[in-house]
């Protein structure tokens, strides 16, 4: 299989690896020359990706923030022809989704909407590893839903990433559920760690706290935009959030013994039923 990744940050350098230790082609591109020199230098990446191979390909992966895969998607459309399956992996997918399908429409190639779930709180290519995915799922927005080939396809050619399950999407549906999952938290995490309270804390923490703030430790520069692309549902999870912590505020400002332990116990609850 030939396949062409395009940004070697974290997510893109770990589908190189991934596909280059399965024993697959991998050409790649990235706004700094440097990295991919460096991935072809570690035999990760076997030549650079280019409009003149992206016809080639039979898969490539768009591993960059979200304008940035519209871009390249509005630049070279013309180069992919019919052959590849051209999926980007953003992190939200309503925006990009919707404008891509109508770049694919237009140059007559095959895109799919994807975002695989599983990163680290680090970025780059020194990062990345070829176990990433390992039985991580992979959400999907595919061109049509009915089409079981096409489907199957998919499925086949992102195998050797190692996915655990593959999870058939809508663009409305999985930027609500990634509000919650995954936004959320790093909102959460990022907020927590300005406590003053965190400069002391050596010597008093333990796995709550690294439970907690491990994605504080995040990339500025591409939540910002993933933010504000998903602005309605994570406004919707953060006023949800807020109420709640207000909840638990009042009962503990009043003392209020009852109160505080019934909103615990149904906490409690709903992850005991959710998640077991």
């Amino acid at each position: 299989m030939l396949v062409g990744v395009v940004g070697l940050g974290l997510i893109g350098g770990s589908f190189a690896k991934a596909y280059a230790k399965a024993g697959h082609t991998v050409l790649a591109s990235d706004i700094d020359d440097k990295v991919v020199q460096f991935a072809k230098l570690s035999a990760v990446v076997d030549g650079e990706l280019t409009e003149d191979n992206l016809a080639e390909c039979d898969l490539v992966l768009i591993c960059t923030y979200p304008k940035a895969a519209l871009d390249f998607m509005e630049k070279n459309g013309k180069f992919f022809g019919s052959k590849p399956i051209v999926i980007d992996c953003c992190g939200t997918k309503e925006v990009i989704v919707d404008r891509g399908m109508e770049i694919a429409e237009k140059y007559g190639f095959t895109y799919v909407g994807g975002h695989p779930m599983a990163g680290t709180q680090f970025s780059g290519f020194k990062y990345a590893k070829d176990t990433l995915y390992k039985g991580a799922p992979m959400v999907i927005i595919p061109p049509r839903y009915d089409d079981i080939l096409l489907l199957d396809r998919i499925k086949k050619i992102l195998s050797p990433a190692g996915f655990g399950s593959i999870t058939v999407s809508t663009a409305k549906e999985h930027d609500e559920m990634i509000a919650f999952t995954s936004q959320l938290p790093h909102v959460v995490s990022n907020a927590f760690v300005k406590s003053p309270t965190v400069r002391k804390h050596k010597g008093f923490s333990a796995g709550s706290y690294k439970d907690l703030t491990r994605v504080a430790w995040l990339n500025p520069d591409m939540w910002t935009e993933l933010f504000l692309e998903n602005k309605e549902n994570l406004l919707f999870e953060l006023d949800v959030l807020i109420k709640n912590l207000d909840a638990y505020r009042d009962a503990i400002a009043k003392e209020d013994k009852d109160t505080l332990r019934q909103l615990l116990q149904d906490g409690r609850d709903i992850k005991e039923e959710i998640d077991g």
